[in-house]
């Protein structure tokens, strides 16, 4: 790994083009925005908008509710990459990706703005899932773009760090998440629970502006610009990206099969970790600074995984993210129920740095290898957005009942066993495109 970051901080010095840094930073910032919103979410779901939102005598049914409005936000998301996938493969990745970054930053921000239960009553989460569902929808279309965008100008044999390199946008995500709702939650707990936790939402806003003003400034890859001109030579033989995807219907099967686990591990790890751990007497503060320490992390690990990948394979990488997931989830909450800080945030790193940034920095550019160019965004995004509604989204609520109903966290570990063998199988079995093995890599992932 240490020879991996050396060569990788050479090529950054030497191997860059401007295009392909500021393909990079284009992409990478939608994807920032992404895991920004959903983490931001995530981490307001476990500790604020159950009293916001859905106040209860029972405190187990007021985070069910919460997490159940968090599963909510991912029903559009399926939709949201047929629809931006669709974009994205006739009209041009940039064209898809300006639309989403938008969208995504106007229904964050309207989530803070949105009166509490005890002020406008039922209207208050009825918006709240309103604007989630829309934040949903804009984020289904956002990792299909970005990955393809970004994949497609990667030189040969580093196909894998590029696409990696999104996932360090997650990471500064979660630093920024996590820090924001770390420095208004060390403020009274009156002005946190009033107004300190809405801030880092509206705070999505600016986010958008600098992400439209990098995505602007992108070109379209060489082999769209090749297939765009192609199709206007023979117009009459378009045919529908959702067509194409579905001429391998084993791979976009496999494609959500194999994003189960990874979809997860954040949302269990992170998300539901924090919940559990704050059931147990621990102070949430002490899960946002180990959710900023674990994306501190995130920056750095992310493209050593990725570059990995390129010279042992993406499979090899992937799977071996699967099975470290199964084996470390239960240390992790070992860790938490311990109730000292330092090793809390020792467990989530083991529990999500390790397995689940080794899955999240691998799947993209998997995904992408997976499926043609003319049908490349869709495919990403049926695999990616299906896989994050199915399992991410209900996660911390099955793993709450789950809890809630054994009274032990061992359950959620199991489900968690279960989820990582699905990867582990989808995955060897999946196959890739012909070309992967003339493209110049060190070690073709067939």
């Amino acid at each position: 790994m240490v020879q991996i970051m050396k060569t990788q901080a050479t090529s950054w010095r030497t191997g860059l083009s401007t295009a392909q840094r500021r393909t990079i930073a284009g992409g990478a910032v939608g994807t920032l925005m992404e895991y920004y919103d959903y983490y931001l979410y995530g981490l307001a779901s476990a500790t604020v908008f159950p009293s916001v939102f859905f106040p209860n005598d029972n405190a187990v049914i007021g985070t069910l509710s919460s997490f159940a409005s968090f599963a909510f936000g991912f029903l559009l998301r399926p939709v949201g990459g047929l629809i931006f996938g669709h974009i994205g493969d006739r009209m041009g990745r940039k064209t898809a990706l300006m639309i989403t970054v938008i969208g995504m930053g106007i229904s964050t921000a309207a989530i803070g703005l949105i009166p509490p239960t005890n002020v406008i009553g039922i209207a208050a989460p009825i918006l709240l899932l309103l604007f989630r569902m829309l934040q949903g929808l804009f984020v289904g279309g956002e990792m299909g773009g970005a990955a393809t965008l970004v994949v497609e100008h990667a030189p040969a044999g580093r196909r894998g760090l590029f696409g990696a390199l999104l996932i360090s946008g997650a990471g500064i995500a979660n630093v920024a998440s996590a820090g924001l709702m770390a420095a208004f939650g060390a403020a009274s707990h009156s002005f946190f629970i009033t107004w300190g936790w809405r801030i880092p939402f509206v705070f999505a806003l600016v986010l958008a502006i600098i992400a439209i003003v990098l995505r602007s400034k992108l070109d379209e890859s060489d082999e769209f610009k090749e297939l765009a001109a192609a199709r206007a030579l023979t117009p009459n033989t378009r045919k529908s990206p959702l067509k194409e995807v579905f001429r391998h219907p084993k791979n976009a099967v496999l494609g959500i099969l194999i994003g189960l686990p990874q979809s997860i591990a954040g949302y269990l790890v992170l998300t539901f970790g924090l919940a559990y751990m704050v059931s147990k007497g621990t102070n949430a503060q002490v899960g946002f600074i180990g959710t900023m320490i674990v994306g501190v992390l995130q920056i750095f690990a992310a493209p050593l995984w990725g570059s990995l990948s390129d010279k042992i394979g993406r499979r090899k990488t992937y799977i071996g993210g699967c099975v470290a997931f199964a084996l470390l989830i239960y240390p992790a909450f070992l860790l938490y129920g311990t109730q000292t800080a330092v090793l809390i945030w020792l467990g989530m790193i083991i529990g999500f740095v390790i397995p689940g940034v080794a899955m999240q920095g691998t799947l993209q550019t998997m995904l992408v290898e997976m499926f043609d160019v003319e049908a490349r965004t869709t495919g990403v995004n049926i695999g990616y957005q299906i896989s994050n509604t199915i399992g991410g989204g209900f996660a911390p609520l099955i793993a709450t009942a789950l809890s809630a109903a054994f009274g032990s966290v061992w359950p959620g570990i199991i489900y968690a066993a279960v989820i990582a063998l699905i990867g582990v199988v989808a995955t060897a079995y999946a196959s890739f495109r012909p070309d992967v093995e003339n493209a110049g890599r060190l070690h073709p992932i067939t």
